[in-house]
Formats: structure tokens, sequence, C-alpha cells
């Protein structure tokens, strides 16, 4: 690892519907073969997918999830470092009323121990804004406002004297007002600030989406190097057909301390 490098960090949607097993099986075949120290992934629903990535993934022998018909939230931490504490913590129950209540959104916070003593990395996923307006009035952005304040109540428990980083799907765009209010609130900074790249995959129907996945920084001397990943990556089905290991590209951090 580089001197300056402290902790290298995945964070990725992995897409919990279409062909999820052969998806789930190269995704843990790519990280067994990476040189991450923690993956914070969204979307993996099932309880089994997530054994399956343990034991795929085998080098990374601390493992965050919780949940017997459904993953809480969805997410799945795995790590390379030693985990000396963990928590999920639920968001509050928002309307309008959707099926993507039963995922139970919340964010996964884990303590990791390091070389330079312990790192807090926070992997959340945010409630879709099924309108596509993340303007200050629409009701998805009331909802998002929500869940940001109960992350904000969470990030204020952990020390400030500890690094820490906020991750995943945040549903909401780079320039969003929502997000730019909880990272003042929060003491975070984007370490992507400026970057126009979309994170979730373009299509012909939505040529043009927006960054969704982020990386949030919080601590003096706390820096990042960020670049897009699995924007390429594929997998061929029994059928033949090839497909991409999910609709959002993951983006990679090199953490510094």
């Amino acid at each position: 690892m580089d001197r300056d490098v402290e902790l290298r960090l995945l964070t990725f949607n992995a897409l919990f519907k279409g062909d999820v097993r052969p998806r789930i099986e190269a995704i843990g075949a790519r990280l067994e073969g990476s040189d991450y120290d923690v993956v914070c992934l969204q979307e993996v629903m099932a309880p089994g997918m997530a054994r399956l990535l343990a034991r795929l993934a085998g080098s990374f022998p601390h493992r965050q999830y919780t949940g017997g018909t459904l993953v809480k939230g969805g997410l799945v931490l795995l790590s390379r470092r030693p985990i000396a504490e963990r928590r999920f913590v639920r968001y509050p129950f928002t309307r309008p009323l959707r099926p993507e209540l039963l995922m139970r959104k919340g964010a996964q916070v884990a303590l990791l121990h390091t070389a330079a003593g312990p790192f807090a990395v926070v992997n959340t996923h945010l409630s879709a804004n099924r309108d596509d307006d993340w303007s200050p009035g629409n009701r998805y952005t009331a909802v998002a406002r929500r869940e940001l304040a109960a992350l904000t109540t969470t990030l204020a428990a952990i020390d400030p004297s500890v690094p820490t980083v906020v991750c995943g799907d945040l549903n909401l765009p780079r320039g969003a007002g929502a997000l730019a209010e909880f990272c003042a609130a929060a003491g975070l900074r984007d370490a992507m600030a400026g970057d126009e790249r979309p994170t979730y995959r373009p299509t012909p129907k939505w040529p043009g989406p927006p960054a969704f996945d982020h990386v949030l920084l919080r601590g003096a001397g706390l820096t990042a190097s960020c670049r897009l990943v699995l924007t390429e990556d594929s997998v061929t089905l029994p059928d033949g057909r090839s497909v991409y290991l999910s609709d959002h590209y993951g983006v990679a951090a090199d953490l510094g301390v």
C-alpha cells in the first residue's frame, strides 16, 4: 500500500433484480481479486446473496449485514480490516407509501482498526426520488431531508476526532440542495466535488443521469482520490446474453490521513 493511502474503499450499488446470482458471483470474484480494504455494497437484498459474497470474497474476513428474510437496508460491508464496533441505524418511516419501504433503508456504521488508528465507515442507501425532481418542494426531497437528518444524528454520535467517510447511493445528484445542506450540517465535504460524470449507467431512455453515488469525508487531514470503476464489467449468462454487473458504476476511493 502506498504510504499516503490508509484505506482503499469501494462503494457499489449491486442492483437487487434481474440475473442476480450470476452478477453477484461475478462481483464476488472481482472483489476477491481486488486490493480494496473495505467494500460497501447496496441493494444486496437476499441473505443468501450476502452469504454467497462472503464465500466468494473470502479474503474479506470481517463482514457486516443483518436480517433474516431481507438484508436490512440491502447493505453489506466487507472488510479486510478488523471491525471494532458495528451497528445498523434504520431511517424513519416516511410517506408516500411505496414498495421501497420493505427495504428498511438506513445506515451501517463500522469502526475499523487501521495502522493510523480507528476509522469510521458509514454505508448507506437513501430512498429513491420517483419523480426525478430534486427541487426543494418535491415530496421526495422532503423524504431525503428526513433521512439525512437521521444520518446527521448518527454521525454526531461518532467521535469527531475519528476520520469518517460516508459513502453509498444517496439518490441525490451532486448539486442537489438537500445534499449540500446535509454536508454543511454534518461537517462533511464531497470528495468528488465538481465531477460531473454520472454514476448511474446512462440508457437510451435516460442518456444523461446524474451522480447518485458519493464519497463524503469528515476529519482534519483526511484526503481521498476517487475514480469510477466497474463501468464496463459484464458477465455472460447461461443463455449467452451479456449483462453489466449493475445499473450503477462503482466509486473507488484511496483514503489518506
